[in-house]
């Protein structure tokens, strides 16, 4: 029998999920709390599959936390959902930016600086009203749109302050004009497996559903399903959240997320996405 291992370092509904649907299939799941485990850089095989399982289903919010024991585990041979250099690549914007465009996709155009005079600069030419994110980091905490200079410069000299090198990176995005929504698509080894639009909560222009925002089903369409398998190849595979915008020249790809939430997609669609997770979880092995 596949023994599935998850790691994690907190059990929310969509752990949960997972857990249930490996019930459901007969499946052997084996728990490990990422908090409360040490492992050896130089592990072997035998041990990490003793002690995690056949195959890893890798779910940790602490985007460094999951990529080191990711390396660890791979470098010991296990077999780990999704791989290191998926999550390395998703967990930064600038990286999956890079990766997308190699691979021809559309996405919002991007400029990066490293000081603020080069910020403001790199504003001046994107326009305004621009996005600036940080090139790590989730639910669209410190997402900001600038709408003028002056803003622009006040962002960019409370960052300075951050004791925080990441923040001295400035991911700086044209803002597209779209409609007041964005499109969340799920992607399963190779498959398009659902999708939704994204709604932002009153008063709040982002997207995200940790920030209150809702989702209704998206009718998948030929030019969506395309989109999402490339840019799901162009970073490595797996099990993805690919987010989109239409803009006036059509869908454009803005993140990649490697470790995705996907309550508000279940939601929307009822589509048994642990399931489909758990299954190919168990194709993998079998490969």
């Amino acid at each position: 029998m596949v023994r599935i291992g998850l790691v994690y370092d907190r059990i929310r509904w969509e752990e949960k999920s997972l857990i249930d649907a490996s019930e459901k299939l007969s499946l052997s799941l084996k728990l490990t709390d990422s908090k409360e485990i040490y492992l050896d850089a130089a592990e072997k095989l035998e041990a990490v599959r003793e002690a995690f399982g056949d195959v890893v289903l890798q779910r940790c919010i602490s985007y460094f936390r999951g990529l080191h024991i990711t390396a660890i585990l791979e470098g010991a041979g296990l077999q780990v959902i999704n791989p290191f250099h998926v999550s390395l690549t998703c967990g930064n914007k600038l990286f999956t930016s890079i990766v997308l465009s190699k691979a021809g996709i559309p996405t919002p155009r991007t400029l990066v600086a490293f000081s603020n005079d080069g910020a403001v600069k790199a504003l001046e030419n994107l326009g305004y009203p621009a996005v600036m994110k940080p090139v790590i980091g989730s639910w669209g905490r410190l997402v900001a749109l600038i709408k003028d200079r002056e803003s622009a410069q006040a962002l960019i000299e409370a960052r300075e302050e951050m004791q925080n090198s990441l923040m001295q990176i400035y991911y700086l995005q044209e803002y597209v004009k779209r409609p007041p929504r964005d499109i969340r698509i799920l992607t399963v080894g190779g498959e398009v497996v659902a999708a939704a639009y994204r709604y932002s909560a009153e008063g709040d222009w982002r997207t995200n559903v940790a920030r209150g925002g809702r989702m209704e089903p998206c009718p998948l369409t030929d030019e969506l399903i395309e989109v999402a398998l490339k840019a799901s190849e162009a970073v490595g595979g797996g099990v993805l959240a690919v987010d989109c915008m239409e803009s006036p020249n059509g869908i454009v790809v803005h993140e990649v997320n490697s470790t995705p939430e996907f309550k508000g997609l279940y939601s929307a669609t009822r589509i048994d996405i642990p399931r489909k997770i758990v299954e190919y979880a168990v194709r993998t092995v079998k490969r």
